[in-house]
């Protein structure tokens, strides 16, 4: 199912950037959900697994980047990785380099 955000969610893609969520797609309980991001910087639109995608900040909802638990720019760590479950299709891994 492919939903459109309307607004954009703004959002971190680890390792790509800032950019404009503009549509979630979900292939069902097996799979993580898709996020359909256009990056702010040279606009490339990217497709990013939801472990992948971080909000962005906002000091209006107290969302800072040195708050704890919003360390979007820091890479998942080793444990969090092993813990999360890999959809069974394995095309994940094939799209991020």
């Amino acid at each position: 199912m492919l939903t459109q955000l309307n607004p954009p969610l703004p959002v971190h893609i680890l390792d790509r950037g800032a950019g404009q969520a503009l549509a979630v797609i979900d292939y069902g309980p097996e799979h993580h959900l898709v996020w359909v991001t256009a990056l702010d910087n040279g606009g490339e639109i990217w497709c990013a697994p939801n472990p992948r995608v971080r909000v962005q900040a906002n000091w209006t909802l107290g969302r800072t980047k040195g708050s704890p638990g919003h360390q979007w720019a820091q890479p998942l760590p080793a444990e969090a990785r092993a813990a999360a479950t890999p959809c069974s299709c394995g095309l994940e891994e094939a799209a991020l380099p």
